[in-house]
């Protein structure tokens, strides 16, 4: 098999031109996952494999993560074959925040008589979930808040951080075996995001070599970054994952 993560877009909040950071886990070409749905993801989806995603993750809920989810709620919505198919996985912690940001509005439809999550399938984890028999790990982040931001790890595979400051001992436990780590990484970090400076100081050589670093400010950013020898993420790049092994035995 080939695994694959797809970049729809790799820039900060600001960043429009780079494209809503999001990204797609692909086995042998074909769409396995969608990580978050900012406001242009769902362009960018369809017009790399045609059709809405079946399965997505939400990593936190800032608006260029799920500011996309009410156009995904109309495209579903209105096509009877795949209403209630798309799967939406998040940490549990996250469900009071989506209904509030996302799904609470009142009269989702002008008609009425429509309850938003009926057009997807909502799928709360909190250590985790099954995808296709694959067990995903998730994790905390440290972003704005406790408790409102979560990465996605597929052990042996890759791991992805969603914004984050550093957190060098959640890396070494949910990517221990040299797992490609996509890394919340601009010129200069902030209380909400990391900045290479906080690369440098917190993270080993071994675990830097790993880093592919995304939700930068501008493309002379990500230039900038790729200059100090690290690799960086570009909106439609496809980069190679490691095959998946089985899952431990104590997944799930």
């Amino acid at each position: 098999m080939n695994w694959h993560l797809h970049f729809l877009g790799t820039g900060a909040a600001h960043a429009v031109e780079l494209g809503s950071s999001s990204a797609v886990l692909e086995r042998d070409g074909k769409p396995l996952l969608l990580i978050d749905c900012g406001p242009d993801t769902l362009d960018r989806y369809l017009a790399a494999y045609g059709e809405p995603p079946q399965n997505l993750y939400i990593t936190h809920t800032h608006m260029d993560h799920v500011g996309g989810l009410e156009r995904l709620f109309t495209r579903l919505w209105f096509n009877e074959a795949l209403r209630g198919k798309t799967r939406v996985f998040a940490h549990a912690a996250l469900i009071p925040w989506l209904q509030a940001r996302v799904a609470d509005y009142p009269g989702v439809l002008a008609e009425g008589g429509v309850n938003y999550w009926e057009a997807f399938r909502l799928v709360p984890c909190s250590r985790g979930f099954w995808l296709d028999g694959l067990w995903f790990d998730v994790f905390a982040t440290r972003h704005h808040r406790p408790g409102t931001s979560f990465g996605l790890a597929l052990s042996g595979c890759f791991a992805f951080t969603g914004d984050t400051r550093p957190i060098p001992e959640v890396l070494a436990h949910y990517a221990e075996r040299q797992e490609l780590i996509a890394h919340d990484c601009g010129l200069v970090g902030n209380p909400s995001h990391t900045g290479i400076d906080d690369i440098e100081r917190e993270y080993d050589a071994s675990l830097r070599a790993r880093l592919l670093l995304y939700h930068y400010g501008s493309v002379a950013d990500g230039a900038a970054l790729a200059a100090r020898g690290y690799k960086v993420a570009a909106a439609g790049e496809r980069i190679a994952l490691a095959v998946p092994p089985p899952p431990r035995p104590d997944a799930g």
